[in-house]
């Protein structure tokens, strides 16, 4: 498998410091609020990469943080006139919530900043003891230009680096480059004890602190947007190498910007909206289906007619996923037809299609269209009348092999007791037919489209799948 590694600009061969297991880190969420669409596209794209390294028989141990103290959080606190761990804990469980919507496995591990203060200042005291570090007025800074490297991740020299720094109201750094390792506390703000006085940690530090006590001081992966490239992940190289002497990440991996309209996601314009927003409209599923339609270093237009197109697109991978299991239970009970076997023979073929465009460079464009591939084969396998329950059970098999990997389509453990009702309703239509109630057959009939559902009536009886 190759992946294109910010740090080195290219596409390099993945080789795991441990065989057979993959450390990955990924920056999650500052939980003050619902997570918006922008933020969904790391968390879903580097939720497939983690599925993928699974499916090709990887141990993953898969790091995710919440930033729970942060100017953010204490302001939403005091806005609403609460303390930051009610804002945190309400908005970690609202991510929970979107997050399994979007079909986002949880991580091996989802630390928080505010559990891990003890290893924050032990990092600090490090670095300030090697002379990386220095204490201004209970303020500790990190020495920039003492990481000879510093900006190798965002390829960029010092001086351009610091031409566009600048020092805050407030702050005593050094250089306008260097950045807080350790914030002193401030009237009426939370703050913990450290070797500097009451304070809380800076946004950079906390991420090197949970990578290294969960994964070790150095890791495979490291994800994010690009975004978070400079400063958050220039910073975290600098004080993990500065603190531990070795590389930090071997990897960088970061998604391209998600634009609303053509128009980068601002507030300011409006187009500043949730996974929770989006999701009433369109589904999660569909919301995650898009994400998946165009490689994730490449920029992503979100509009009416992506979402849309996206939601018919599931529309037929579930429509397929439905026929093969309906003839699971009700195809012919012979031996497969010579069609099907032909078809059969293809899996492998579309499988290993789909493996070509993940390992390069995890191109789900191209990985959702060898999936479509396959559909079209098994439809046309599907349409025929002796289509045998052998042959479906394969169908079905190989289907949610790959849409496992992707984490789309409907997948059997989706069902639920709605589900159930309508099973009910098509039964009671099928015995008001068999009963000549063309009424009461036409009154289900139109319940039913009205919650979306599509009826087929096809020689192994009635198929039903969502609009």
């Amino acid at each position: 498998m190759k992946l294109y590694n910010t740090l080195t600009r290219k596409k390099e061969e993945f080789v795991p410091l441990e065989p057979g297991e993959v450390k990955m880190y990924s920056c999650g969420p500052t939980v003050y609020n619902f997570f918006h669409i922008g933020n969904a596209r790391p968390f879903i794209m580097f939720d497939v990469l983690r599925r993928y390294f699974e499916y090709r028989g990887y141990k993953v141990t898969f790091v995710q943080n919440f930033t729970d103290i942060d100017d953010k959080v204490i302001k939403k606190a005091n806005e609403e006139n609460t303390t930051y761990d009610v804002i945190a804990e309400r908005y970690i469980k609202e991510y929970f919530t979107d997050a399994r919507g979007l079909g986002i496995h949880e991580a091996s591990v989802h630390p928080r900043a505010t559990e891990n203060i003890a290893e924050i200042i032990d990092i600090v005291k490090t670095l300030e003891e090697k002379g990386h570090a220095y204490e201004v007025n209970g303020d500790v800074y990190f020495r920039a230009r003492s990481f000879k490297e510093y900006g190798k991740l965002s390829h960029q020299p010092i001086d351009e680096l610091e031409s566009g720094a600048r020092i805050a109201v407030g702050e005593q750094k050094e250089d306008p480059i260097d950045f807080a390792l350790w914030k002193a506390a401030k009237p009426g703000e939370p703050s913990w004890d450290s070797p500097w006085g009451k304070g809380r940690p800076g946004w950079h530090i906390e991420c090197s602190a949970m990578a290294r006590k969960y994964l070790g001081e150095t890791i495979d992966i490291h994800s994010g947007g690009i975004d978070l490239c400079f400063p958050h992940h220039e910073n975290e190289i600098a004080q993990s190498e500065c603190c531990s002497g070795k590389p930090f990440a071997r990897y960088w991996l970061h998604n391209a910007f998600l634009n609303i309209d053509n128009q980068k996601m601002s507030k300011s314009l409006g187009n500043f909206f949730t996974v929770r927003d989006a999701a009433k409209v369109y589904g999660y599923d569909a919301i995650r289906f898009f994400m998946l339609s165009a490689h994730y270093r490449s920029p992503l237009n979100y509009s009416q007619e992506s979402l849309s197109q996206a939601k018919s697109a599931l529309a037929r991978l579930n429509a397929a996923l439905g026929s093969v299991r309906f003839l699971k239970e009700n195809g012919n009970d012979g031996g497969e037809t010579e069609a099907e076997k032909r078809s059969e023979e293809g899996f492998e073929t579309y499988r290993r299609k789909f493996c070509e465009s993940m390992d390069d460079d995890m191109n789900t464009a191209d990985a959702v269209a060898a999936v479509f591939e396959a559909v079209r084969d098994i439809n046309t396998v599907c349409a025929e009348k002796t289509v045998t329950k052998a042959y479906a059970e394969k169908a079905d098999a190989f289907l949610n092999e790959l849409c496992g990997v992707l984490g789309i389509g409907d997948a059997p453990e989706k069902k639920d007791g709605a589900d159930a009702e309508i099973e009910k309703l098509i039964a009671d239509r099928q015995a008001a037919r068999k009963a000549k109630d063309f009424k009461e057959a036409d009154r289900i009939r139109d319940l039913l489209k009205e919650q979306d559902i599509i009826l087929e009536d096809t020689p192994q009886g009635v198929k039903w799948h969502k609009a």
